[in-house]
């Protein structure tokens, strides 16, 4: 194979290095500057302008390497960006130069020197010192053909990090979009806490759980689908206002917007309804979209979305007469059990008049809402956690907010009747028992906290992944995520073969 060959080749090199008495694997390196603050600060310099008196000190991989006799240039690239060397034999001498004819594309490198444009107008750092940091003895693949599997770009991700700017920038906006979210919280005063991802009883979702296991008491734990009933324990024992940004396992589908493993943000405010979370969500994806892009109307994949504050609210049984033309209000069993039937849409366990409205929702109207909009009003059925609507105990005091035909966020008014709260807890337990796989199992700590006494309160759950695929524009979650989950190959270890290796030559070359 090619690869191998290219291998050999590199590690003969490394032999070579070696020979030279450098060593090709160091402890450190002094950087000082980084290419994207040096590419902003000095971009307005004339063309063959100097600034010999300004020294730097950069690191990063070779991207681009063009060897012309007794001077060469280089492209370098950090997490910051990507600039030209420039090095020449006579200012670093014979025994460094050798070197560098040595290095290939993808060694990391340290460069000392200092910045300079060419005549063609390049911002470039003459190279008056360099040291090699790693000597990569593996090619990267040609860029438009190494990494065109979508499977090969996840598994690789750093692979796909180093050949696409595209990638960098997503995951450095979604760093950028986790902070922006804890900075809007911190700034109201809540306080973030953690929650445990190992539990004995797992709730405060209607998901599969993950199971595991712990040898010291010969127990199985589950993996946390949820942390709204810690949170809810902390507000109880008087912590006041808080949040977590956390990960979430739920043993379902992968698809677009699902990943088993992913990462959610979930805040409680005591003496508040849904009508204050609401509020929250809008204002948040406000904050971070201006925070982030600077602005809060986005374009995700060619749909214009407003997040300015207030979004519309719509019922859901208004929804469903607006998207899938039926009033469920007038419809009885039989008829709701008909639109079931001929829209395939099943329940777990037995029909259930609420579940089933929800689940036509789900089915015939979810992805028309491209919002931003607040789903309100859910049938009481839906959850065992909430209060009832006022004025009509069939409903609850929930919303469901989506943008681009997702569900964002989870919210409502959170009920807080202890002697109700067992009721419905208990109830639902026998529904899982009934065969429904969904439903948690009775927590009963957090029945005797609420026995304590919980304050009125309300809370919410916020997808940040989703929130990252919305404001980075990425297609996909799998985009949003570093290490997206990824089924085992028969080999397990995926390994790129490259039959042309990464020359950095669709760069066009200034000089």
């Amino acid at each position: 194979m090619a690869t191998d060959r290219l291998v050999q080749e590199r590690i003969n090199k490394l032999k070579d290095i070696r020979e030279m008495e450098v060593e090709p694997y160091p402890y450190s390196f002094p950087r000082t500057d980084f290419i994207g603050k040096l590419l902003a600060e000095y971009n307005k310099l004339a063309a063959e302008e100097k600034k010999p008196d300004v020294k730097l000190v950069i690191a990063g991989r070779i991207m681009l390497k063009r060897e012309m006799g007794k001077a060469s240039f280089a492209d370098v690239m950090d997490e910051s960006g990507r600039m030209q060397i420039y090095v020449r034999k006579d200012d670093v001498g014979d025994e460094k130069y050798k070197l560098f004819r040595k290095l290939d594309i993808g060694d990391w490198i340290g460069v000392k020197g200092y910045i300079f444009k060419t005549r063609t107008g390049q911002l470039t750092v003459y190279a008056t010192g360099f040291e090699l940091l790693a000597k990569s003895i593996r090619p990267l693949p040609e860029k438009f053909h190494g990494l065109k599997d979508q499977e090969t770009k996840y598994r690789k991700r750093e692979l796909d990090l180093v050949m696409s700017p595209e990638s960098r920038k997503i995951l450095l906006q979604r760093s950028q979009i986790f902070t922006a979210v804890r900075e809007f919280l911190n700034n109201k005063g809540y306080i973030e806490l953690d929650t445990p991802i190992l539990q004995t009883v797992y709730g405060g979702a209607m998901a599969r759980p993950f199971t595991t296991h712990i040898n010291a008491w010969d127990m199985d734990l589950y993996l946390s689908v949820s942390p709204e009933l810690y949170l809810k324990r902390l507000v109880i024992g008087g912590m006041g206002a808080v949040y977590t940004l956390c990960k979430n396992f739920r043993n379902e589908g992968v698809d677009k917007t699902h990943n088993p493993e992913f990462s959610m943000m979930e805040v409680y405010v005591p003496y508040v309804d849904y009508n204050f979370t609401m509020k929250l969500v809008e204002d948040m994806y406000a904050y971070v979209a201006k925070k982030v892009l600077g602005t809060t109307k986005i374009n995700y994949q060619d749909v214009e979305i407003d997040l300015t504050p207030p979004w519309p609210k719509l019922e859901m049984k208004e929804a469903i007469k607006k998207y899938a033309n039926m009033n469920v209000d007038n419809m009885s069993d039989a008829d709701i059990k008909d639109v079931m039937a001929t829209n395939a849409i099943e329940l777990d366990g037995d029909y259930n008049r609420g579940l089933a409205i929800a689940a036509i929702f789900d089915e015939l109207c979810e992805d028309k809402l491209i919002g931003p909009v607040h789903l309100i009003h859910h049938p009481k059925e839906t959850i065992p956690l909430c209060k009832t609507l006022r004025g009509d105990p069939t409903l609850l005091e929930r919303f469901e907010s989506y943008i681009n035909g997702w569900e964002i966020c989870n919210g409502y008014s959170e009920l807080n009747d202890p002697v109700l709260q067992r009721k419905l807890l208990l109830e639902q337990a026998e529904q899982g028992r009934a065969g429904e796989e969904e439903i948690h199992p009775v927590d009963e700590d957090f029945l005797q906290a609420v026995e304590i006494g919980m304050p009125p309160m309300s809370g919410v759950g916020v997808g940040t992944e989703r929130m990252a695929i919305l404001l980075t524009n990425a297609k996909s979650i799998r985009d949003a995520i570093p290490f997206p989950t990824m089924k085992p190959t028969e080999e397990h270890v995926i390994d790129v073969k490259v039959d042309k290796p990464y020359t950095g030559e669709e760069v066009k070359e200034k000089e």
